[in-house]
């Protein structure tokens, strides 16, 4: 009977211009060796890593600054009001970002910088949109860790209620 391993690899890169790019390679194989898991999976990381870092150097179309922005080039056309249609960060998405800031002892300066950095203004001035791309990059740099040191995504967002 064939083992088979299967072994994904995947990055995202932020890019000027509120921007980003992101590439996976995925393999599957069949060990010859079954007592070499573990070296089979880290020969196999190794590589996967390799081949995603490589690709990943050749960026392709960067936007420039404000590009698909709308007037002061913040994402909001009137200061740092969202536009018509064009909702701002909920309550939840807030609760959330605090929930993450504090279980990590983040500092909240540096989430600040972050949402300036991706988007222009600070946390307080995002639309809905924004608020989750910014939550997602905030789930990548602290991923929640259960009791024996495993990554555990426990940061869930609620459904939207009807």
């Amino acid at each position: 009977m064939a083992v088979k391993l299967i072994a994904n690899y995947a990055k995202r890169l932020g890019l000027p211009g509120y921007s980003s790019h992101q590439f996976s390679v995925s393999v599957e194989t069949e060990l010859h060796d079954v007592t070499d898991i573990a070296g089979e999976s880290q020969r196999l990381y190794e590589s996967l890593q390799k081949a995603v870092d490589d690709q990943m150097q050749q960026t392709g179309f960067v936007p420039p600054d404000g590009y698909g922005m709308n007037g002061n080039g913040n994402g909001h056309g009137n200061g740092n009001r969202p536009q018509n249609g064009d909702a701002g960060i909920s309550e939840k998405q807030l609760d959330l970002i605090s929930r993450i800031v504090r279980e990590n002892n983040a500092n909240k300066a540096e989430i600040e910088n972050m949402a300036v950095q991706m988007f222009g203004g600070g946390v307080r001035t995002l639309n809905r949109m924004q608020a989750s791309n910014l939550i997602d990059e905030l789930f990548e740099k602290y991923p929640r860790r259960n009791g024996n040191g495993n990554d555990r995504s426990t940061y869930q967002r609620q459904p939207a209620r009807a």
